[in-house]
């Protein structure tokens, strides 16, 4: 597994966006960043909507603040795995966190939290995102958060969307669906 990226079947909800790249160049897996410790409703949504479709890991950094988010994510959604790195392997020039940790770290991390690997699945492709307007359209972001808030995958860029549509397992019968409720 040393230096191999592999793909985590659950989301991983860490804390902020540097910390989405350490995990990024660790596996290959869907992040959301919570943002701190103003966790909100939408943020929660989401994570329950992970939680339910492919399982969530939650890799917060070693310290309190990290403790806290940690804990409130696990009273509001249940079931969620836990993904742990130690002070001094998220330690660098005095600051902790998961952003400073190796790839090596990471992995073993989310692999001691029991993850899932999965296959590398792409039902729906960018040709997908222009055919039905969510991207290439002056109506396009509104249209992605429409359907987003429909999916409970929330409002992202057409990348990141495009990618959640997938890691989510969203099937084709689903968007289909949630784009005739959002009246398309």
């Amino acid at each position: 597994m040393k230096g191999r990226i592999i793909l985590i079947k659950e989301v991983i909800v860490v804390e902020g966006r540097d910390d989405i790249t350490a995990v990024k160049r660790a596996v290959d897996a869907e992040v959301l960043a919570v943002g701190g410790f103003g966790i909100n409703k939408s943020v929660i949504d989401k994570i329950k909507e992970a939680q339910k479709r492919q399982g969530v890991i939650i890799l917060t950094d070693p310290d309190f603040a990290g403790d806290k988010i940690r804990s409130i994510i696990t009273k509001r959604v249940s079931g969620v795995k836990h993904a742990y790195i130690s002070q001094a392997e998220g330690l660098k020039d005095g600051d902790i966190g998961v952003e400073n940790a190796s790839p090596e770290t990471i992995r073993r991390a989310i692999k001691k939290a029991k993850c899932e690997i999965k296959e590398k699945v792409n039902t729906f492709t960018m040709a997908d995102m222009m055919n039905y307007g969510l991207v290439g359209d002056t109506k396009s972001s509104i249209k992605r958060d429409k359907l987003g808030k429909e999916l409970g995958i929330g409002y992202a860029n057409s990348s990141t969307f495009l990618s959640r549509l997938n890691n989510f397992g969203i099937t084709r019968d689903e968007f289909l669906d949630a784009l005739i409720k959002i009246g398309n």
